[in-house]
């Protein structure tokens, strides 16, 4: 892999590692203790704040995960080993890795 190529994904890792970051308070906010106050607040709206803060933890553990796939991702084109497959070592076509440049798989491994 050239060093422009190793630029741009390693740019590319980078936004979308910054992107993740950016929306993270939000993301902890969202998944907050539900206050679950029978005076203030009725039965059917208690179970929609239930039910938000499930989705939004479960949107906070992809983002987490997503983050660690993006560090992994720079630490393998810190090594020189980006844009290989983990299973065969072959190299990754890449427009997979444009699309996602977080995979560690080629199409053939991944299947």
């Amino acid at each position: 892999m050239g060093q422009s190529e190793r630029e741009h994904f390693t740019n590319l890792l980078i936004k979308l590692r910054d992107e993740l970051l950016e929306t993270r308070a939000a993301r902890e906010e969202s998944t907050a203790t539900v206050t679950l106050d029978q005076t203030s607040t009725g039965r059917l709206s208690r179970m929609d704040a239930l039910q938000n803060q499930a989705i939004a933890q479960a949107g906070q553990a992809r983002a987490e995960n997503q983050l660690r796939l993006i560090e992994a991702a720079l630490r393998r084109l810190d090594e020189d080993d980006f844009g290989y497959c983990l299973e065969c070592d072959e190299p990754i076509n890449p427009k997979r890795l444009e699309i996602d440049p977080t995979c560690r798989y080629c199409i053939h491994c991944a299947s």
